[in-house]
């Protein structure tokens, strides 16, 4: 059995994925999928099992899955999917619980920050700004023109660079793919007990320290 990775000491930079690691993201795409199935006149509705499962994966081929035979072309349908999202009221309780009270201790402890995300950068923006989370971050880097998307580590990278230089970094996700990102940019990984891809992150990285609470974070980096 592999030993868990211990957490950086001390603990002074984190990277945080977005969707099913701070937000539950899914509630906002089972909605809006389901107002397009709707208008389409279709009788069914997204299955957030499903949403979950593709999360990680995201784009068109989420959309492609989760819409089923109603979707009629899955790159029209993800800019509708993207455009609807741009213009949604983001849910005051989006956050999954004790992220809001934890980031904002490790914020008042100093440890610098950043979000890298395989969403769009103005969706990562939209939903942390509507939140009230984004002040607690020194840079969003979401998916944008030239950015290789996760696992390719440059998003990783770029975030990093964005807390300055110097050691005691941790990479905190919930997917096969932010094990493989944390990986590909040399990073220790901790992966969150309520995250969407979890099973599969666990098997992709059998050391990874498990968070069952995003305090324990907080309470390494001030104890």
């Amino acid at each position: 059995m592999m030993a868990t990775q211990p957490l950086p000491i001390p603990l002074r930079r984190i990277l945080f994925d977005l969707d099913g690691t701070l937000v539950d993201s899914v509630r906002i795409t089972c909605g809006i999928i389901d107002a397009m199935l709707a208008q389409r006149g279709a009788a069914r509705r997204a299955d957030p099992a499903m949403a979950r499962a593709m999360d990680a994966v995201g784009g068109a081929a989420m959309i492609a899955a989760v819409m089923g035979p109603d979707c009629r072309d899955p790159d029209a349908d993800l800019a509708e999917f993207r455009a609807r999202h741009a213009v949604a009221p983001t849910p005051p309780d989006l956050a999954f619980a004790g992220v809001a009270a934890a980031l904002a201790r490790l914020d008042a402890a100093g440890v610098a920050m950043a979000i890298c995300s395989n969403k769009p950068q103005h969706l990562c923006e939209k939903i942390l700004a509507d939140l009230g989370l984004a002040r607690h971050f020194a840079a969003i880097v979401g998916a944008r023109p030239g950015l290789p998307r996760k696992p390719a580590p440059d998003g990783a990278r770029l975030a990093l660079a964005a807390l300055g230089g110097g050691g005691g970094a941790l990479y905190v996700g919930d997917s096969a793919v932010d094990a493989a990102t944390a990986a590909n940019a040399g990073l220790p990984l901790a992966l969150v007990a309520w995250g969407y891809g979890l099973p599969a992150a666990a098997a992709a990285a059998p050391g990874a320290r498990l968070l069952h609470d995003l305090a324990e974070l907080a309470d390494h980096a001030t104890g």
